[in-house]
């Protein structure tokens, strides 16, 4: 079986940079993972997407050799099973406020004995090589949401839940929960509430030995986690990178083309198209 990168990076002490697909198209996802990312994440959860794009999309990242994560929209049974059978090396799941859910969540991970997983690996038996049923336990990785004030109360008891591989912060759910409404919801916190937050996560993946991931919204900000132990960021995604490249080229456009008394004008410019 296709091991994990993921899993082999973080072995030999090296951080990775994970990106994020919004946007329900293959060539978007395509485009994405021919840019260098440590691994993809298709957000099947908020995404403008579901099962049915989340498989043609796993297809074609194939052939950069990009790990394939999803994010699922809840913690089901069936739609964590389907994402690993599309082809997942790993999910992460939403709102996980407790231990049990923790413990439920991985067992939707595992096959037998150590989960309930249903056997029917349509698509990844073919694209994560042979010997799937052997060797899927031992590849694959869960990670749980903590993004409320519940879970942070029930921070130790999640991280310490077995076959938990690691922790994945929501940024934006977490600060609308603990600063209840006073603070908007974004990524790259700098209220030191939000920082004590982060540390303390942080601290509890260290004590138990699991992976700890963060949802930023620029390289700036994920390098500083890096630096603080976090082992996987996420930098932006899709629809905000298009967003952001389109803005800045209209702008530079629109800049190109003023007259010096700062009215639109194409000095120079005689010909059309």
């Amino acid at each position: 079986m296709i091991r994990n990168k993921l899993k082999q990076a973080w072995a030999e002490g090296r951080p990775t940079l994970n990106g994020w697909l919004s946007i329900g198209n293959p060539f978007t996802a395509e485009i994405m993972a021919a840019q260098g990312y440590d691994s993809l994440t298709i957000d099947v959860q908020h995404g403008a997407l579901d099962y049915s794009a989340l498989l043609p999309m796993f297809q074609a990242m194939r052939a950069s050799g990009v790990v394939p994560l999803a994010r699922v929209p809840w913690l089901e049974p069936g739609i964590v099973m389907k994402a690993l059978d599309a082809g997942a090396f790993g999910v992460i799941c939403p709102m996980v406020n407790t231990a049990a859910q923790a413990a439920e969540f991985v067992s939707c991970l595992r096959y037998p004995p150590l989960g309930q997983r249903s056997f029917g690996p349509t698509r990844a038996s073919f694209s994560a090589g042979d010997n799937y049923a052997a060797e899927a336990n031992d590849e694959f990785l869960g990670f749980a949401m903590i993004e409320t004030a519940t879970a942070m109360e029930n921070l130790d008891a999640i991280a310490a839940t077995p076959g938990l591989d690691g922790i994945y912060v929501g940024p934006a759910d977490l600060t609308l929960s603990l600063a209840k409404g006073r603070l908007a919801p974004g990524f790259d916190r700098e209220e030191p509430e939000m920082i004590e937050a982060l540390q303390t996560i942080l601290a509890a993946c260290r004590r138990h030995d699991i992976r700890a991931a963060l949802h930023c919204g620029t390289p700036g900000y994920a390098a500083r986690a890096i630096g603080w132990g976090f082992d996987m960021t996420t930098v932006s995604g899709d629809s905000r990178l298009l967003a952001a490249a389109a803005s800045a080229s209209v702008k530079a456009f629109r800049e190109a083309t003023s007259g010096e008394d700062g009215k639109p004008g194409t000095p120079g410019v005689t010909g059309g198209y």
